[in-house]
């Protein structure tokens, strides 16, 4: 299916880009107290709040259905 060569060559790669540093430690607030805040808090509806949730688990159970106890009808 796949050959050494596209493995060890993937697996090269992955290991070059974790490595890559993406924040440096000196542009970090050295205290909480120093930390500004970026983002807005917004209250959101709870019904809005409670429909996310519900759309969530159906998913979920949607998923959990599909690969747990779905039987195709060939079987």
């Amino acid at each position: 299916m796949f050959s050494k060569k596209i493995l060890w060559g993937s697996l090269a790669a992955l290991v070059l880009l974790t490595r890559t540093p993406s924040v440096t430690l000196a542009e970090m607030p050295a205290h909480s107290s120093e930390q500004t805040t970026q983002f807005n808090h917004i209250e959101q509806p709870l019904g809005l709040k409670i429909g996310v949730a519900i759309g969530g688990l159906a998913f979920i159970g949607l998923e959990l259905w599909w690969f747990l106890l779905y039987k195709s009808p060939d079987s």
